[in-house]
């Protein structure tokens, strides 16, 4: 059994964060563990309140895990303080996980900011260059590189920019393009464009939460960088093609589809 360890934030409503990371480990087959770094009061409409976590218990935490538990791959959501920053980096630091993937979460679906700004630095400076992969969208790429991404070639220079900044690899999202949200996979040498097709649907809560743990889990079963950033697109796709329509505001995807199906047709 290959495992994977999420470090993110709860989400009440159960469609991003923690449970869409466990929920996504779950259904390729890799036994998660996880690490909460805050609470969320959250649904499909808002972020209600945030409570973080205090540091030393987040430390614990991951402690806890290595000291006892083999981990094949790591994820990393939500971290909203630059002193939670500093504490999941220096503790990974110890422990040199084989594979961490980062997904720089700043702001919910529903516009609440998750990183706090003065965390932006700490998350450039001590994490990024820890990751094995990151996977910003457009909005938050232009925040961490300090350059606009209207378009593909804008795209090709923020993952330069990101290699700079320490980054091994990026996977840069370009769904918030208008075009179809075709992704860009930068190993630092080569780039690779990993090609969508745009759902027309609301309900995409926890898309990026899913993509980035689909990595990791897909990382923790032997696949390479390339082929994991690939399997776990499709995943995400099927997902969101495939959401469920629950709550008033943006819906969850449907992270356990495929296994469902496969259970309807050997039940029939």
């Amino acid at each position: 059994m290959k495992t994977a360890l999420t470090i993110a934030g709860s989400d009440s409503g159960g469609g991003a964060g923690i449970q869409a990371d466990l929920k996504t480990f779950a259904a390729h087959g890799v036994y998660g563990m996880s690490v909460i770094t805050a609470i969320t009061a959250q649904n499909t409409v808002e972020v209600r309140s945030v409570q973080n976590i205090d540091e030393q218990i987040i430390q614990d935490q991951i402690e806890a895990v290595f000291d006892d538990l083999k981990v094949d791959a790591v994820k990393i959501g939500m971290l909203s303080s630059p002193s939670i920053v500093t504490t999941v980096a220096e503790t990974l630091a110890k422990y040199q996980p084989n594979h961490i993937v980062l997904d720089p979460v700043m702001v919910s679906k529903g516009g609440h900011r998750l990183l706090a700004e003065d965390a932006i630095s700490a998350l450039k400076e001590e994490l990024m260059p820890l990751a094995d992969i990151i996977t910003p969208n457009i909005p938050e790429a232009e925040i961490l590189t300090e350059q606009k991404i209207l378009n593909e070639l804008d795209m090709k220079s923020a993952c330069i920019s990101f290699k700079k900044l320490g980054v091994k690899s990026v996977l840069l999202k370009g769904g918030h393009l208008s075009t179809d949200p075709n992704d860009l996979f930068y190993d630092g040498e080569n780039f690779y464009w990993v090609k969508g097709k745009r759902v027309h649907t609301k309900n995409t809560h926890g898309t990026g939460c899913t993509l980035s743990s689909a990595i990791a889990a897909n990382l923790a079963k032997g696949n390479t960088l390339l082929t994991s950033v690939q399997l776990a697109k499709a995943y995400i796709e099927v997902a969101i093609e495939h959401s469920l329509d629950l709550g008033n505001g943006h819906g969850p995807t449907n992270h356990f589809y495929e296994l469902y199906k496969r259970a309807h047709l050997m039940n029939q």
